[in-house]
């Protein structure tokens, strides 16, 4: 319209006529102090966009005109607009005050006022709120569903290092980096998506700190009046002090859990080292006295002397150079200027910084630790003595490289002591058990026989497997025993417990069957009589002793004869044995279980079987097949395969069962005896039936000289025939029945005289006016061994001489 005022004229006599000044006045002194009455703002178009900009708002809330006309007022205002926001960030105790300019046939536009709160009184509820958000300890944030910063109190600045004006709009990636920070700003996008809070935990270093902190961060949805999602809140508060405390429960708590699984001192050293890496330290060194890992203990008052030590375990977080890595059997001895040789001195637990010149000078003397320096960046140690019950047993050497930025720490060394001394403990148990289970490994083989027993008419192959898995020696045990008349005794047995007892008792078990076996008992009688000791042996325990380790054990024995080609066998609730016939086939004896020694006087029951030539028969504890692993019924079938397979000899027939079947870490023990049956020649044998009749004393004189001329045992037929003489002549004076003479030749050259008689003759010394009694004594004279065993016939008495090799050939 001609002669109209353009639309800023129009606004300054408007905000003349409102307010009686303009907007655009000099500023006095006077209005520093001004708080108590209305100041003009600013005047927003229709639009809402800033017209004009007064001096008095620069002012108040410290924007140019420059900075702020043409930008829209709510740029200005919190976000509720009710309260004006300096140029700071910070929410002013102003209310907003907007009222009509102009009206539509003027141009439309709006006065925009500032109305300060009254002195002395609250101030409004949004500039309480303003207030908490600026000054909260904790750290508090907005960010948009972009996730890039709106607002972040103070807290959160001086924890990031960067005032709210260099965050705000940017992402927190963008000045923060780190693993960390990728994942909280996944989750704020998460949350400004899906509207449902998020928390999490990450330990982080940030710009302007030294360590890196814990912090638990939670992120939640702010919502507008219609429930929608229009930023995101996150606060996060420092845990470190809880974090620390909390990782060191969580660190002893997995050392209880996991050190000392094993009574091995080089398991129970791996154990520890795999707590500690990488959860607590990028590497560990853990050397020991060579002599603990022997189970003894290193001398003491020998700080003088230099230590033979071993490195038990290491372990780091990343994979290690060669020049790093000590060699398990390597025996070393640590530089003196080295920490581990003043812990091994007496000397308590180090922290130190790499960089410490006695620490640099122990480096160069030690190429092998400084190999960490050099290849990561190692920057401080802890150095720990491993003692138990005051005696040193070795020392631990941990590491933290520059990718764990925080070096070692007070606390840390505190941690490094309580774990070490937790695994001292251990470690001191694992060599106790290892004495102790040398000591009886020692004493169960020092019991056993030392070499296979040569014998004519059998082949034997043994083993004995102690076990392994942590567990201590136990009392299985087998023995060959040579009978007279060429048989062999052969026996297994399994004692209850381990350790020395069980050997002892082993021992003593053995001796018990060596003794009934040598007067000749048959299976089933011997059982019997070592039934009844073993019974005898406990009612001789006091009532508080502990059970004694024969009761429940199992045995079984049998007796092979060679002429007969016949086994006799029994058992006391031991596993019955397995028979290989030649072609390959297999088959489990057929015996009666029988109950184990000293649970009661059942009796016994024997079984008698043929062994043809080259059969096999097995003899074996139930630790070879038996396992928690399997089944016993698949154990068993996997052993008639394993003893079917064919071998070049009957020793690595042996080991080869025992390497199919014995499981690597199996906590019991294993015996095995293995016996490839042979007959005895028919010419190595002669027998003959006497008639009750003294002339035939004479006639069995020559028949005994004819078959050692035919033997080519000439040497030996005047001692032959005196005790053929002697012991035929009894038999007819004192025995009934049909009487046999037999004449055997093996290692020995052995003659019996059976009868039908059940009573025994008794060596006795003749007084010089007897006219008997001196037959027994003469033959005890003149044989090797001599003595008596009975048959279902009656009995029979053998007297046995020694021959040379060749003769026996």
């Amino acid at each position: 319209m001609k002669g109209a005022l353009p639309l800023g004229e129009k606004i300054r006599n408007a905000t003349m006529d409102r307010c009686g000044e303009p907007p655009d006045r000099p500023t006095h002194p006077r209005d520093e102090a001004r708080t108590d009455a209305s100041v003009t703002i600013a005047v927003q178009d229709a639009g809402g966009r800033v017209a004009y900009w007064t001096r008095d708002a620069q002012r108040l809330l410290g924007h140019t005109p420059e900075e702020i006309v043409g930008k829209p007022l709510t740029d200005l205002l919190s976000l509720d607009g009710r309260t004006f926001r300096h140029r700071d960030g910070r929410l002013l105790g102003i209310r907003v005050q907007v009222s009509p300019l102009l009206d539509a046939e003027r141009g439309a536009a709006s006065l925009v006022t500032a109305v300060p709160t009254s002195a002395g009184r609250t101030p409004p509820d949004d500039t309480l709120i303003q207030w908490m958000f600026e000054q909260h300890p904790r750290v508090l944030a907005v960010y948009d569903t972009d996730a890039r910063a709106v607002r972040a109190n103070k807290a959160a600045a001086r924890v990031a290092g960067f005032s709210d004006d260099h965050v705000r709009g940017r992402r927190i990636t963008e000045f923060l980096q780190g693993p960390g920070f990728n994942e909280v700003e996944r989750l704020i996008l998460r949350v400004g998506r899906t509207g449902v809070p998020e928390s999490a935990e990450h330990v982080v270093a940030l710009p302007r700190e030294n360590r890196a902190h814990a912090w638990a961060v939670d992120m939640f949805p702010l919502r507008d009046g219609d429930d929608r999602v229009r930023a995101v809140g996150l606060t996060a508060e420092d845990y470190s002090a809880e974090y620390n405390s909390r990782r060191r429960l969580a660190l002893m708590s997995k050392a209880r859990t996991r050190i000392g699984m094993t009574l091995d001192p080089v398991g129970t050293a791996r154990e520890l080292a795999d707590v500690v890496v990488p959860r607590f330290a990028d590497f560990i060194g853990i050397d020991v006295h060579d002599v603990v890992l022997q189970g003894s203990l290193p001398p003491r008052g020998s700080a003088a002397e230099p230590a033979r030590l071993r490195r038990a375990a290491q372990r780091g977080s990343r994979p290690l150079p060669p020049d790093a890595l000590r060699d398990a059997n390597d025996v070393h001895t640590p530089p003196r200027s080295s920490p581990i040789a003043r812990c091994l001195a007496g000397g308590g637990a180090e922290l130190r910084d790499l960089t410490d010149p006695d620490i640099v000078r122990w480096l160069r003397e030690d190429p092998l630790h400084a190999a960490h320096v050099d290849a990561f960046g190692a920057h401080s140690m802890i150095a720990a003595p491993i003692r138990a019950h005051g005696v040193v047993l070795g020392a631990v050497l941990l590491f933290r490289y520059a990718t764990s930025p925080d070096p070692f720490g007070p606390e840390d060394l505190i941690i490094t002591e309580d774990l070490v001394a937790r695994a001292a403990v251990c470690l001191d148990n694992a060599r106790r058990f290892v004495h102790e289970r040398g000591t009886a490994l020692a004493l169960q083989r020092s019991l056993l026989p030392s070499r296979p027993t040569v014998h004519p008419t059998v082949e034997t192959a043994s083993r004995y497997v102690p076990a392994h898995g942590g567990a201590s020696t136990g009392g299985d045990w087998f023995d060959v025993i040579p009978l007279p008349g060429a048989r062999i005794g052969l026996v297994v047995g399994d004692v209850v417990g381990h350790g020395i007892s069980a050997s002892a008792t082993m021992g003593r078990l053995r001796m018990a069957v060596r003794t009934l076996a040598d007067i000749d008992l048959p299976p089933e009688e011997l059982l019997t009589h070592l039934d009844d000791i073993v019974t005898h042996s406990e009612s001789a325990q006091s009532e508080d002793a502990d059970i004694p380790g024969e009761i429940g054990a199992t045995c079984l024995y049998a007796v092979y004869n060679p002429v007969s080609r016949t086994c006799a066998l029994a058992r006391a609730g031991h596993p019955a044995p397995i028979l290989v016939h030649p072609d390959g086939t297999t088959q489990v004896v057929d015996l009666p279980a029988g109950p184990p020694l000293g649970l009661g006087s059942l009796p016994f029951e024997a079984t008698e079987v043929t062994l043809p030539e080259g059969s096999l028969l097995a003899l074996f504890t139930d630790g070879l097949y038996a396992s928690r692993d399997r089944d016993i019924d698949e154990g068993m079938l996997a052993l008639r395969q394993a003893l079917a397979r064919p071998a070049p000899s009957l020793t690595e027939l042996c080991d080869g069962v025992v390497d199919t079947l014995r499981p690597s870490a199996d906590t019991d023990d294993v015996a095995l005896l293995l016996i490839r049956a042979r007959g005895l020649g028919r010419d190595r044998l002669a027998s003959w039936k006497l008639p009750s009749d003294p002339a035939i004393v004479a006639e069995s004189r020559r028949r005994i000289r004819d078959r050692l001329t035919a033997w080519e045992l000439e040497d030996a037929a005047f001692i032959t025939e005196l005790v053929v003489s002697e012991l035929v002549t009894n038999a007819i004076r004192h025995a009934t029945g049909p009487i046999q003479l037999r004449l055997i030749k093996d290692q020995t050259l052995t003659c019996e005289v059976s009868d039908g008689s059940t009573i025994s003759p008794h060596l006795r010394r003749a007084r010089l006016s007897d006219e008997g009694g001196r037959g027994l004594l003469l033959v005890a004279q003149l044989s090797e061994r001599w003595g008596t065993r009975y048959t279902p016939a009656g009995k029979t008495i053998w007297a046995e001489q020694l021959i040379s090799p060749d003769s026996a050939a």
